[in-house]
This record gives C-alpha cells, sequence and structure tokens, in this order.
C-alpha cells in the first residue's frame, strides 16, 4: 500500500514537472526579451518600450511562425536597440526552415537594423571609426545566432539519423535471428528425418515380411494395415521436412511433395483406425469448400481418433462433418482450454457461444462415448498438445473449436470452419 502511495506521490511530482518542462522554452525567452528591453529602454512608457515589449511577445509564436516572427522584433532592434528578441528569432529561424537565400537576406536585415541608428537622420557616413566598429558588432550578432541554430539542427538530424540506423541494426539483428532459426530448424528436420524415417521404414519391413510369412489371415491383414500405415506416415514426414527446409519459393515446391488429405481420405482414415466408428458425412469433399478447410477437418478427425485410442480403448465413435449454413454459425467463442480426448481428466470446458459468428463453412463433430472397461490402455506417448494446436488452426483460419466432457463420461470435440478463410 505505501509502495503503491509512493508511486502514486511521484507520478504526480511528474506531471507538473513534465508541463515545466514543455513551457520553459517558450516562456524563457520572452522572459529574457523582456528584461532586455527593460534594461535598454527603462520602465517609461514610449515608442521604444512599447516596439520592445511586442517583440518580446511575439517570441511565443516563434516556433510556429519563425519568419514572421523574426520580421516583428526587427523594430524592436531598430527602433528600441533590443538584442535578445531578434537574435532569439534569427535562431529559430535557422533551427526550422534553414534555407540559404532565406538566412542570408534574414542577416542582412538584421546587421542594417543593428547598424543604422533610429531615427536614420542621427547617421554619420564620415564617423568611420565608429561605424566600423558597429558593422563588425553587427554581423557578429547576425552571424551568432544562425551559427548555433544550423548547429543545433544538424545535431536533431544526426540524432534522427543514428535512431534509424539503430533500428536498422535491431532489424537485421532480428533477420540474423531468424536466420539462425531457419537453420536450425533445417538441421532438425535432416535429424527427424534420419531418426524417424529410419524406424519407420524398419517398422514397413517387419510389417512385410510378416504379411509374406504368416498364413494366418487376420495376422496378414495386420500386417498389411500396418505397413500401409507406414508407408503413409513416410509420406506425410517427407512433405512435413520439406515445409521446414523450405523458404519462399521452395516452400510451393514442397506442397507438391506429398498430396494433402481432405475429406475424401476420412473413410480410409476411419476404416485404418482399428475403432467403433461410425461416420457421417453430410458434405461432398471439394463441393463448395477449399482445400484448407477439408486439411483443417481431416487434422481433426485424426487428432480426435488418435486421442480416442489413447485414453478412451473400446468406446463407441461418432464422426459426422456436416455444412454450416450461412448465419447459422454456432460455437464461436467456446475453445478448448486443456487436456485429450476421451477421459483423460485434464480436458477443458467450453466458452459462450457467439451467434452469427461462423460463415457458410464446415462443422466436424467427433464424439465418444466412455471407455470400455475390459480394454487395455495401451501405453502411447504424448506431449499434450493436440487440441492446443488444432484450436490454434481453426483461429488462423477464422472459426472455433471445443473440446469437453460429456454428460456420460465420454468426450466430443467440435469444430467449425469458415470456407471464405482457406
Amino acid at each position: 500500500m505505501a509502495h503503491g502511495e509512493a508511486k502514486g506521490r511521484a507520478l504526480g511530482r511528474g506531471a507538473p514537472a513534465r508541463r515545466l518542462r514543455g513551457l520553459a522554452p517558450v516562456v524563457v525567452p520572452v522572459l529574457l526579451a523582456i528584461a532586455d528591453a527593460m534594461l535598454v529602454n527603462g520602465l517609461e512608457l514610449d515608442l521604444e518600450v512599447g516596439v520592445s515589449m511586442l517583440a518580446a511577445a511575439a517570441l511565443v509564436l516563434r516556433r510556429r511562425f519563425p519568419l514572421l516572427v523574426f520580421l516583428f522584433t526587427l523594430p524592436g532592434l531598430y527602433i528600441g536597440y533590443i538584442w535578445f528578441a531578434p537574435m532569439i528569432g534569427l535562431y529559430t529561424l535557422a533551427v526550422r526552415r534553414p534555407g540559404r537565400a532565406r538566412l542570408g537576406i534574414c542577416a542582412v536585415l538584421l546587421i542594417a537594423a543593428h547598424f543604422f541608428p533610429y531615427p536614420i537622420t542621427d547617421f554619420e557616413l564620415t564617423v568611420y571609426r565608429e561605424n566600423t566598429l558597429v558593422l563588425i558588432d553587427a554581423c557578429v550578432t547576425s552571424a551568432a545566432p544562425i551559427a548555433l541554430g544550423l548547429l543545433v539542427r544538424t545535431r536533431q538530424e544526426l540524432a534522427s539519423r543514428v535512431e534509424d540506423l539503430t533500428r536498422s541494426l535491431r532489424r537485421e539483428d532480428r533477420l540474423l535471428a531468424d536466420r539462425v532459426k531457419t537453420t536450425e530448424r533445417a538441421r532438425l528436420a535432416r535429424e527427424m528425418h534420419d531418426v524417424v524415417a529410419h524406424q519407420v521404414s524398419l517398422i514397413s519391413l517387419q510389417a512385410g515380411a510378416v504379411q509374406v510369412s504368416t498364413e494366418d489371415p487376420a495376422a496378414r491383414a495386420g500386417a498389411k494395415t500396418i505397413r500401409e500405415l507406414s508407408v503413409r506416415t513416410l509420406e506425410e514426414l517427407r512433405h512435413m521436412v520439406g515445409v521446414l527446409r523450405a523458404d519462399g519459393g521452395e516452400a510451393a515446391e514442397a506442397h507438391r511433395l506429398a498430396p494433402q488429405p481432405d475429406l475424401t481420405e476420412l473413410p480410409r482414415l476411419i476404416e485404418m483406425s482399428a475403432l467403433d466408428v461410425t461416420y457421417e458425412g453430410g458434405v461432398a469433399a471439394g463441393a463448395s469448400g477449399t482445400k484448407t478447410v477439408e486439411r483443417a477437418a481431416f487434422r481433426t478427425v485424426q487428432e480426435a481418433l488418435t486421442n480416442i485410442r489413447k485414453h478412451a480403448p473400446g468406446a463407441r465413435v461418432r464422426v459426422r462433418v456436416d455444412p454450416v449454413d450461412a448465419g447459422r454459425g454456432e460455437g464461436s467463442g467456446r475453445a478448448e482450454r486443456s487436456g485429450r480426448a476421451g477421459g483423460s481428466g485434464r480436458a477443458g470446458g467450453s466458452g459462450r457461444a457467439e451467434e452469427g459468428r461462423a460463415a457458410h463453412g464446415l462443422r466436424v463433430e467427433i464424439r465418444n462415448g466412455p471407455p470400455d472397461a475390459a480394454a487395455t490402455v495401451p501405453a502411447l506417448p504424448g506431449g499434450g498438445h493436440g487440441l492446443v494446436g488444432l484450436r490454434e488452426r481453426a483461429q488462423s483460419l477464422g472459426g472455433t473449436l471445443e473440446a469437453r466432457h460429456t454428460s456420460d463420461g465420454g468426450f466430443v470435440v467440435r469444430a467449425e470452419f469458415p470456407y471464405g478463410a482457406g
């Protein structure tokens, strides 16, 4: 509490200090010019004092109208013999409007106002020594604010360029870091390909050997399925490694390394899942959608079936793929919080629906019942990030994903993808 009060007092003191620092460059030159006018002309109200005070007051607008303010201060120099107001005006002009011709003409005007006396009839041309000294004094009075103003402007420009250079260096550092990450990703991709591809190839070879050597039809069918899954895994691994290693135009080439799954692949995926699945397909593959949405739907079903195999063996599963009519969007705003499908006990509930969120698109629902108590739970590894990745994929396409437990002890994963996002 005391810390909060101290912080509040510090902020309270900081605001007036900032306002004071902002007003100082405006007020201080005016005060200096007024003091100069009073010292030179005294306090008696006459033409000299009036002109000098007007010249001092004009400095308030020196930043907005530097040329006009400088010209307005010249009568104060010529009639009232003040120096600060015209010098400050010329300095501001050099900082704000540093044109050579403009500064040259203004310097000549200041020299003339300083050199010739008021009234002009008092000028004595034959007083060479005195006139020379006054001319030198006028030149110095004119050159000093111009030199200082140009110096300040050059310093500001250098500071701006240094700031731009600093930003460029930071941008280069980020690009270099991205390049290092890309190189590391390529290296990891190679290692992943070398390790995983080797193991999956051995699985495929062993399954092929079993398929050839066994006479049991069930074992032969199982070995055939294992071999087909191994081949598919190698194809997808090759594709993902290509994406990780590709960049720019090579990425498009990498996408052609392996055909991407869509809704036409769902029956085959369900058949090879070794689960009791009822498939209800209410949309034709590629009918009115996009490959991106169909691929997202396929990955959603694939991940959900994988989770069911891990956490709900023996459960009955229903997979539905339906079109979403325009205006019937539901489930928007609902998202999976954590956990896995099928009763792992770590999956989160749902949020509140937002009507009208989803456009004409695709709805995917994977619902499973409670696991079979007599079935053996396979000891399959998992990172717990599958549903999180599905949710991020759905959100990136402008859709939603819900994952929650059901009242009968099962689990449901429901996703909606608008076709316009794909």
